[in-house]
């Protein structure tokens, strides 16, 4: 098991106390990009707002997969919604992200790191598809017969 008698007798090494989602969450958000901070922020404001006063070593990955379906069930509903899987995805990669931080300050070891053990869920195929080419045809005539400068609206 890689453990000899001298680890077992050794002094068991101290960490700094583990922080509350709450206290820890600025810290991340200080330290990363701001196209990231824009990405997570939301998200690590949902964590905050249910988990603010836990521990970071307190939620399992039980515990992570409900937040997750919570947070898909209440996604703002859109046009093109999906399902709420990428608000699942992202949640997933914002608990990710603020446990990175806490593996490198040294809170919790990789192992004790729960986001890594919640599978992210897979992205559908997308919706997006080409204009037919009919349908193109109608927006060209139409553009190139109702404008105020038809030769330049037809290119």
């Amino acid at each position: 098991m890689g453990v000899s008698a001298e680890d077992l007798l050794a002094e068991p090494v101290s960490r700094p106390p583990v922080p509350t989602f709450a206290e820890y969450i600025p810290t991340v958000s200080a330290a990363v990009t701001d196209g990231t901070r824009r990405v997570y922020g939301s998200y690590w404001n949902r964590i905050a707002e249910h988990w603010g006063h836990r521990h970071l070593d307190e939620p399992t990955p039980s515990e992570i997969k409900q937040l997750v379906e919570y947070v898909k069930v209440n996604v703002v509903a859109r046009r093109n919604a999906r399902g709420g899987r990428s608000a699942g995805e992202h949640l997933i990669a914002a608990l990710r992200c603020l446990y990175r931080h806490a593996e490198d300050d040294k809170l919790i070891t990789h192992a004790d790191n729960p986001a890594r053990k919640v599978a992210k869920p897979r992205r559908l195929p997308s919706t997006r598809r080409a204009v037919a080419d009919t349908r193109l045809a109608e927006i060209n005539e139409t553009a190139a017969t109702t404008g105020n400068d038809p030769a330049l609206d037809s290119l």
